[in-house]
């Protein structure tokens, strides 16, 4: 009877070392990277080669929707700067900018128009892809981060592995471009920076688009 209960006790301590190796080495962790790489691409290298490529063609209909663009997509950064600040709201602004990003591609009649109208040219191939392209990433990546939500509104949450593995590429970036700063200093940049998003788009929301409604005009 000894025997039988020291090996069941042995079992259960093997049993929970396993689950916590399994938790520390999360199984979604390549996913997660990828899905960093993947922001690279479609919302920073991809969008500045248009931005400029559009600037050498004159393309003003897709200059404007660029430069939209880029009002709403800094929202990614600024999760950035909060996920290095070990802020949990940096999950709810990185969803918000993944669904807004697609909304601001597609929003703007008047832009829609004068891209339609545009004549066929690898240009405007290349700028449609991408906003399909976009589209269908933030779409995707918004639904993978609604499980993750949770880390935003517990401080310790955040701090297990579940939750801290979509931190460590903000804490890189912050390792190669803000190296002699602090997290909690960086993590404020953040906090303040959102605070004015949040006071610019409710006026956006609140008076200019009842105002000029889904034309980009002014």
């Amino acid at each position: 009877m000894a025997k039988a209960t020291l090996r069941y006790q042995i079992s259960i301590h093997k049993f929970f070392y396993f689950f916590i190796d399994f938790m520390t080495q999360i199984w979604f962790r390549p996913y997660v990277w990828m899905d960093y790489r993947l922001a690279l691409l479609f919302t920073l290298i991809i969008p500045l080669i248009l931005l400029v490529w559009t600037f050498v063609q004159k393309a003003e209909g897709m200059q404007r929707l660029l430069m939209i663009y880029w009002r709403v997509a800094s929202l990614l950064a600024i999760s950035m700067y909060l996920m290095i600040g070990g802020f949990g709201v940096g999950f709810i602004s990185a969803l918000m900018a993944q669904v807004l990003i697609p909304m601001a591609l597609w929003f703007w009649v008047d832009i829609n128009d004068e891209i339609d109208y545009y004549p066929n040219s690898p240009l405007k191939l290349i700028f449609t892809s991408w906003r399909w392209a976009t589209t269908v990433y933030c779409s995707l990546g918004a639904i993978a981060l609604l499980p993750f939500l949770g880390c935003a509104f517990s401080g310790t949450a955040i701090q297990t592995p579940y939750c801290s593995v979509w931190l460590e590429a903000p804490l890189l970036f912050k390792d190669y471009f803000h190296h002699n700063s602090k997290p909690a200093f960086l993590g404020f940049l953040g906090i303040v920076t959102l605070a004015i998003y949040v006071i610019y788009l409710s006026y956006f929301v609140a008076v200019k688009l009842g105002k000029y409604g889904r034309s980009a005009t002014h």
